[in-house]
């Protein structure tokens, strides 16, 4: 029996695997997922498994998860093409007979109604038709989400969004990977279905204070309309259908679909999540 962590070398299943060899869950007993065995070397070096597959080639997936493993499904990055790629792994596991599926999803689950939300809903749907044992992790916004974008909020001296007065309780991508590792080593999570987010929800207003408070520069929130805000964004260089998802996030944040706090992510972590403040000040160290 492996934990297997998919998405392995993206930002949060490095988290993971480090979190998992930090619980002391021994590197034989590890396997990552890689579509490159290149970018994972240095698991590799760690004596962690690589286990090579693609999500977009389902043939690549198969003896990739064995019976008894337990399997933590990173979603995927692209967006529009996530559904069938989650299909090919939560197919794979159900022919392996896997004793854990977790998969990472967005707060909220059938209930959220924002673009950005659809395919981890059908990917939730896929997951419960299967009848494998699953706990879903119904991750937040991340902290870094902002923060990993600094650099022209303090060149322009301005937080831009459409989200108003709405609130995000946000948490930092660790804080998410911590949770998934406790799932992943923990026992009576099946059929669990975890709404994951900070312990405070805040406005794009005081991110916008915290910026200036902490860096010592005038930063304010430009509040424009969804169209302007999109505007913004692909001149930016963001591609046009993924800026107009997230204009559309900041219309679910105005309507206060990402400020929820339920304490289950601190519940799952065994402490306080972390606060905004530390991640600004860590990104604004480089």
């Amino acid at each position: 029996m492996s934990i297997v962590v998919t998405g392995a070398t993206g930002h949060l299943g490095r988290l993971v695997i480090e979190g998992l060899l930090d619980a002391g869950v021994p590197a034989s007993e590890i396997a990552a997922v890689v579509r490159d065995k290149d970018r994972a070397a240095r698991l590799a070096e760690r004596g962690v498994e690589l286990r090579v597959a693609d999500y977009n080639e389902p043939g690549t997936l198969r003896g990739v998860f064995a019976a008894g493993d337990r399997v933590l499904l990173i979603s995927g990055s692209e967006v529009g093409r996530r559904v069938p790629q989650h299909r090919a792994v939560t197919e794979a596991a159900r022919e392996a007979g896997v004793a854990l599926l977790a998969y990472t999803g967005i707060l909220g689950g059938p209930d959220a109604d924002f673009d950005l939300a659809a395919e981890h809903k059908a990917t939730e749907e896929l997951i419960l038709a299967s009848g494998l044992p699953h706990t879903f992790l119904r991750n937040g916004w991340y902290h870094e989400n902002y923060t990993e974008n600094l650099a022209p909020v303090l060149a322009h001296g301005a937080v831009v969004g459409s989200a108003g007065e709405g609130r995000v309780a946000s948490a930092a991508r660790a804080d998410y990977a911590a949770a998934a590792v406790a799932v992943l080593t923990g026992e009576g999570h099946e059929g669990a279905a975890y709404e994951l987010s900070g312990d405070v929800a805040w406005s794009l207003p005081e991110y916008a204070a915290e910026v200036a408070r902490l860096s010592g520069k005038e930063i304010s929130y430009a509040d424009v309309s969804p169209e302007e805000h999109v505007a913004v964004l692909t001149g930016a260089g963001v591609p046009e259908p993924l800026a107009a998802i997230l204009v559309d996030v900041d219309a679910a944040i105005a309507r206060g679909r990402l400020a929820g706090t339920s304490g289950d992510l601190a519940r799952l972590i065994g402490r306080p999540t972390t606060p905004l403040a530390d991640a600004v000040s860590a990104a604004l160290r480089g």
